[in-house]
């Protein structure tokens, strides 16, 4: 995982939020008429950043409460302010505030990276987009499309996970101030009964980068937002395993490579071997992603009324760890793309090998022009395909199927004739042109909302 991902994740990270949401809190507190001075509020601020690690540490060691531990550890080095640090809270309050702000700017590094993959791909799905290459069904020969064309369905499963991955930010919400059962009734005793001074102080803490927050919870924030998170992490895997899937088949078949340095080693017993391990390692980690999503499941089906602990480890395991892979199999999308070796030659080698079968309803046309009846032309194309086969699969030779209809006098064609339905770029229909399409209408549009955001450039650490 980047450096950027691992520092949202960060004991450094966490426990400064947690300081800014005291902050806040007090901040709100002072505003709806508390007793808490500018004073205070300085020194809060005057120590947001330097947090005093070893007292909180050394204290939990004492009480075993992280969160009391800190609000000590602050409170030793504001002490005027330390009376009304975490006034009316309860520890979700900074815990569960924490982890929707880090989940949620960990969600906008995610989107990040999926938009610039999204560039990558689009430019070389334009670069290819003529390029004919044998298609696939049941990875049988098939009818040819464009390396080009091909490159688009793995960008259209990326569009899919934009469009759940910005709903998914734009529904983020903030746990606010509610309670140890979700009820305000710490705040309602504060404020003196004032309902309306509670939902305000729900609105003003929700300005820490969010809209609103959830209007009813119990203690915690419902675990179903942790599930939500994660099944988007796990759907860009999904998308990413397909790729890596396809380009590890491609790499067999020598039409297209990975990336693969001057100096890598593919195996330590087979020298010559190029072997995908980019693509392996995205599969690798996309299996973790998927899995991963079955944690905050059981978590958030097995919460016992207001609250339970038995997510707390789950949670501060399943989603940062989600995180972090899905960071990881995004730069090695990221760095395969760019890298892609695409080999015309080899790929028109193997079209070329299948596209006589293909041709043959082409060729029966013409034959039928030249004078022949339809119905026994198919039965001969039929069983000369099958001798062709034949002499493919079990002699090992090359494809003999236009020396065979040209040998054949139902067909009155000559292997000139015949040579000239052999063009592949006749036989991919639409593909170049859907892939103008659905640059031009889907994607570019997205690319340019998001101009801000391109630029990356991956490395991957090995």
């Amino acid at each position: 995982a980047s450096r950027e991902m691992q520092y949202i994740f960060s004991p450094e990270k966490k426990f400064r939020t947690w300081r800014k949401l005291w902050i806040a809190l007090a901040e709100t507190e002072k505003e709806l008429g508390l007793p808490i001075t500018d004073e205070q509020i300085e020194e809060l601020k005057a120590h947001a950043e330097d947090i005093n690690f070893e007292e909180a540490k050394a204290r939990e060691k004492l009480v075993r409460h992280d969160v009391m531990s800190h609000v000590y550890a602050y409170g030793l080095q504001c002490p005027k302010a330390k009376g009304i640090i975490h006034l009316g809270a309860t520890s979700c309050y900074v815990g569960d505030n924490t982890d929707l702000i880090l989940m949620t700017e960990a969600l906008k590094l995610v989107r990040k990276k999926l938009i610039n993959v999204m560039k990558e791909l689009s430019d070389f799905a334009d670069k290819y987009k003529e390029l004919p290459t044998l298609a696939f069904t049941h990875f049988q020969p098939a009818q040819p499309t464009t390396v080009g064309k091909r490159a688009t369905l793995w960008l259209q499963e990326l569009c899919l996970d934009l469009e759940d991955l910005d709903h998914v930010i734009g529904s983020m919400k903030l746990l606010g101030s509610k309670g140890t059962t979700g009820t305000q009734a710490s705040f309602l005793e504060l404020f003196d009964g004032d309902h309306e001074k509670c939902r305000e102080a729900d609105r003003r803490i929700a300005k820490m980068g969010f809209s609103q927050c959830y209007p009813v919870s119990g203690q915690t924030y419902s675990r179903k937002i942790d599930s939500r998170v994660l099944s988007v992490l796990a759907g860009i895997a999904q998308s990413a395993h397909k790729f890596s899937n396809d380009i590890r088949l491609l790499q067999h078949l020598k039409e297209v490579e990975e990336p693969f340095e001057k100096n890598q080693i593919g195996s330590s017993a087979m020298a010559y071997k190029r072997n995908p391990m980019r693509s392996e390692r995205i599969a690798s980690l996309a299996n973790y992603v998927m899995s991963d999503m079955m944690n905050p499941m059981l978590v958030a089906s097995t919460q016992w009324f207001e609250r339970t602990l038995d997510d707390s480890a789950n949670k501060r395991l399943s989603v940062p760890e989600g995180f972090l892979a899905i960071d990881g199999i995004l730069d090695l999308y990221l760095n395969v793309v760019d890298g892609l070796v695409v080999y015309p030659k080899v790929i028109e080698k193997h079209l070329m090998a299948e596209l006589p079968f293909m041709a043959t309803e082409n060729i029966m046309m013409d034959a039928v022009k030249a004078g022949g009846d339809r119905q026994e032309l198919h039965e001969r194309i039929r069983e000369l395909s099958m001798e062709a086969g034949k002499n493919v699969k079990v002699e090992g030779k090359d494809n003999n199927l236009l020396e065979l209809i040209a040998a054949d006098p139902s067909f009155n064609l000559s292997l000139d004739e015949l040579k000239k339905t052999m063009d592949p770029k006749k036989y991919v229909g639409r593909a170049p042109k859907q892939v103008d399409e659905f640059l031009d209408e889907v994607v570019r549009p997205i690319l340019k909302e998001n101009a801000d955001l391109l630029g990356v450039k991956a490395e991957i650490n090995v």
